[in-house]
Formats: structure tokens, C-alpha cells, sequence
């Protein structure tokens, strides 16, 4: 972070109802709570007036609590305040152990990791409207998709076991299938819309699809959870974000267990890559190639399909970064 002179430090503690606020300036700390609504931030707001504590020279910290932190992050926003957004488990692993739960607590320990903190912490940066909408959508998407196959999952198990049976469920969930074909359909248009109605957006969808394998659902998550590609610092650490990076677990002369990936990462990026990297590796002559040979070589499977989704994700760093779509090589 730039600025490293701040006389206050808040932290800020959410739940859906109300949030709460530590203080800490001069070493003193003093906590308050207020309503998750508008009324309430702006009670906050005027607090802060009213206690003299300026915005220039002030750190907020709150965690990332989806939905429940719009109101008050979009006010401070407005304010052009000092914002911190972090991860909850980055806060939780940096303040060691810890027992019981406490939201007046919590707060003070948010505004703690930021006083400790703030020289490595980077400044909230908000997500353009284009990407929310899309995000939204999304997310939309997901449901649908999740809700059709859950709701045949059990007709396909049945039809198993019991042919007869499981055509009677088929049959009866026929309308319920359409209709949802139908929704997702018309989701994914209105998703195209959104896409061709701005053009960074576009030229960045279009990019990355250019990368055999990715497709335009693919490339949008990327899109969205990276803000336009932005949030790393190299390919390495998107891919790390994506669980597709292994990690070797070794103490001295112990070897513990082989490399494998971390389990904290982005599924909902994992699941799509996994997918991209199965359409590459049908469809593209260098993965296909890559993909054989290592098979020959004796290598697990997954663990190839793994190595093809850390490919993917460094080759669609690579073209959003020359900004040139990804050429194949001809052979």
C-alpha cells in the first residue's frame, strides 16, 4: 500500500443485520453497532464526523462477506474512504489461536490484523458494474444447471435398479426438464447481451476463448472472480487461486506424501477448468500429443489433467497480457 502513515484503524464486522466497529486511535479502542441498512451506515458516517476522525488519514478493514458488505462498502466508496476487503481465513490464520465467537470481538481483531498489516494489505478496488451484472447472472446460471441435475439424479439411479420405474419418473419430470432447458437458455442470452454490450468485456471474452478448450463460460469466471485479470501477479498465482497447482508436503529427510494440490481454492473455477482441460485435450493437437506421451510414460491421469488445466490458465494470462488471440501450432 502507498499510504502508510494512518493515525486510526477500523474494523469492521458483519453479519446480515448489523455490523460492528472497533476504533482504535491513539491506543485506545472503542466499539459501537449499528444497523446493516442505510440508516445504519450512515449513522457510522456521521459518527466519524462527529468524533473527528478524518478519511485521509484513516484504515477500514472488513471481510468479505458477499451480499452483506454492499451497503456498507458502497457508502465508503462513495466517501473515497481507505478500504480493505480481505479474505476471512486471512484474517483468522494471522491472529493466531482463538476461542469462542464474538461479534464486538471480531471487530477489534480485524482492526488489529489492519494496524499490523496495512503496509501489505492493497486497497479495495471495486468491481465495474458490467462484471456484477455478469457475476449475477452467473450465478443464476449455476443454480439452474445444479437444480436440472438434481432433479435427475434420482429417475437416472432408479432407471438402474428398476427400468419401469425409473421411465415413469422420467416421464413425469419431462415438463420440469424443459422448462429449465428453457431458462438456462434464456439466462445465456441475456449473459450474451451483456458480454456484446461492452467492449472490454467482449474483447477479453474473445481472447480467452481463443485458447482451444475455453469456452465463453469459462472465460466469463475467469473474467469476473479475476476483475478483468488484474488480481495476480503472475499466471502462477491465478493458477494457485484455481487449485491446479500441486504442493509438496516434505519435513527434512520425511517425505509425507506426494505433491498434490491444496483443497482451498476456487471450485466453482476448478470445476470449469476441469472441463476445459478434457475439450482440450480432445480437440487440441498439442495437448492431445502432450496428454499421450505422458500416459506412455506411466503418469497418473488426473495428475495430467491437472498439469493440461495449469496450461490453460497460463495460456489465457499469456493473451490477455499481449493481448493477442492465441495462435495453435502447425505442425
Amino acid at each position: 500500500m502507498k499510504r502508510k502513515n494512518f493515525s486510526c484503524f477500523i474494523g469492521i464486522d458483519i453479519s446480515k443485520s448489523f455490523f460492528d466497529v472497533a476504533i482504535i486511535k491513539d491506543d485506545r479502542t472503542s466499539s459501537y453497532v449499528f444497523e446493516n441498512s442505510k440508516k445504519g451506515t450512515n449513522a457510522f458516517i456521521r459518527l466519524l464526523r462527529n468524533q473527528k476522525i478524518g478519511l485521509d488519514d484513516t484504515l477500514m478493514c472488513l471481510e468479505h462477506t458477499g451480499v452483506y458488505g454492499r451497503l456498507i462498502i458502497a457508502k465508503l466508496i462513495e466517501k473515497q474512504a481507505n478500504l480493505c476487503v480481505e479474505m476471512p481465513i486471512q484474517i483468522f490464520r494471522s491472529i493466531g489461536v482463538q476461542r469462542g465467537k464474538n461479534d464486538r470481538v471480531d471487530a477489534k481483531r480485524i482492526a488489529v490484523y489492519a494496524s499490523k498489516n496495512h503496509r501489505e494489505m492493497e486497497l479495495y478496488t471495486p468491481m465495474p458494474e458490467i462484471l456484477e451484472k455478469v457475476k449475477i447472472m452467473l450465478k443464476i446460471r449455476r443454480k439452474l444447471v445444479s437444480a436440472r441435475a438434481d432433479v435427475n439424479k434420482y429417475p437416472n439411479e432408479l432407471e438402474l435398479f428398476c427400468p419401469a420405474l425409473g421411465k415413469l419418473a422420467k416421464t413425469n419430470l419431462k415438463r420440469i426438464n424443459r422448462t429449465l432447458d428453457s431458462e438456462i437458455k434464456r439466462v445465456e442470452a441475456e449473459i450474451q447481451k451483456l458480454v456484446l454490450s461492452d467492449d472490454r468485456l467482449n474483447k477479453t471474452v474473445g481472447l480467452a476463448t481463443s485458447v482451444t478448450g475455453i469456452g465463453k463460460i469459462t472465460a466469463l469466471h475467469l473474467t469476473v472472480f479475476t476483475n478483468f485479470f488484474t488480481r495476480y501477479e503472475n499466471p502462477r498465482q491465478l493458477a494457485c487461486y484455481c487449485g491446479v497447482v500441486p504442493f509438496e508436503y516434505t519435513s527434512g529427510s520425511f517425505i509425507n506424501r506426494k505433491s498434490r494440490i491444496h483443497p482451498m481454492a476456487n471450485r466453482t473455477l476448478k470445476k470449469h477448468l476441469h472441463m476445459s482441460a478434457l475439450a482440450a485435450i480432445n480437440h487440441d493437437p498439442d495437448i492431445r500429443e502432450y496428454f499421450l506421451r505422458k500416459v506412455e510414460e506411466g503418469k497418473n491421469k488426473m495428475l495430467i489433467v491437472n498439469n493440461v488445466r495449469n496450461k490453460l490458465v497460463h495460456r489465457v494470462c499469456a493473451v490477455i497480457k499481449r493481448q493477442e488471440p492465441y495462435v495453435k501450432k502447425v505442425a
